[in-house]
């Protein structure tokens, strides 16, 4: 008797059967999944509007530049009289055109490499070393990362001047690395911070010179920062117009051609059509150097596998 006493309260607790074959105590937790997967839904959605925005805000004026450059009229306006290649002809045929841009990817050739190379060096010496002052010269290293363009094109022009240093190509290739090496040793210092330092050190103890195991070790893990470093600092040196301006004298890059110019309203849509060539270009040139840059992770992927089977 004792026993079937314990059992009725126990029984009592035991969820009954709906008419739909679905235990009472169900519904609540039904309730509470179809919460969670509308919540997911709303934000799955809110994230493709999001980003739909956000590819708007970036790509809208590229393709509305596109648009225009194939407009017969001078006025940019909608809707189109009509479509012509015109604009492409004339701006094939414009010579300065073509001495600004060789201008601008001279300098970015000759930037890009030398700042890899720096902030390589500089971060390094920030990772790896403890010593004095560290923070205080990690803090100087990136201080062009905060200041304004405008102020560090006008400090440039005042010490060339006090110099007496001619303005020309070099000199704007000069600031341009005062600019672009602090974002290499940023990235490069972050990818560093996570490499683990036992890598190198395991291959000192096996025998390897310091050289090899920087080429053999370390250069290939911090491939792919240097990959985006490049690509950043050549867009950064090619398309720079603020400290270009200041720096440049008597020579044009092409934003400084372009700026030019734009004061004359007949040649605008010439500069929609180069603009984007030069956009189509580049974007052409990122998914290169992408698919490249994904290759080379896989074979290394590879290789690493084969090692480690034996």
């Amino acid at each position: 008797m004792a026993t079937i006493r314990g059992l009725i309260p126990a029984m009592s607790r035991i969820p009954l059967a709906t008419k739909d074959g679905q235990h009472g105590a169900s519904h609540p937790w039904r309730a509470r999944v179809g919460s969670i997967a509308t919540r997911r839904r709303v934000t799955s959605i809110m994230q493709s509007m999001f980003l739909l925005f956000v590819a708007f805000i970036m790509f809208g004026p590229v393709v509305i530049l596109a648009v225009f450059s194939f407009s017969d009229s001078i006025v940019l306006g909608f809707p189109l009289k009509e479509f012509t290649l015109s604009w492409y002809e004339a701006a094939w045929e414009e010579p300065a055109i073509w001495s600004s841009l060789w201008a601008s990817v001279k300098v970015a050739m000759i930037v890009t490499p030398i700042c890899l190379v720096l902030g390589l060096a500089s971060a390094s010496a920030l990772t790896r070393f403890r010593f004095k002052l560290r923070a205080l010269i990690g803090g100087f290293v990136a201080l062009p990362l905060i200041i304004p363009w405008l102020i560090l094109g006008v400090g440039g022009l005042l010490f060339f001047s006090s110099a007496d240093i001619e303005l020309s190509l070099w000199t704007v290739g000069i600031m341009h690395i005062v600019i672009a090496f602090p974002l290499v040793t940023a990235l490069l210092s972050a990818q560093l911070f996570r490499l683990d330092p036992h890598l190198h050190e395991s291959a000192l103890d096996l025998g390897a010179r310091e050289r090899d195991a920087l080429r053999l070790i370390v250069l290939p893990l911090l491939f792919p920062t240097l990959a985006a470093s490049a690509i950043f600092v050549f867009s950064w040196s090619f398309n720079n117009f603020i400290v270009s301006f200041f720096t440049a004298g008597f020579e044009n890059t092409f934003p400084i051609w372009v700026f030019s110019t734009l004061r004359r309203a007949r040649d605008l849509p010439m500069i929609n059509a180069i603009s984007t060539l030069i956009s189509g270009v580049q974007v052409l040139i990122i998914v290169a150097a992408w698919q490249m840059l994904r290759r080379a992770m896989d074979r290394r992927g590879q290789d690493i596998r084969e090692v480690v089977a034996g």
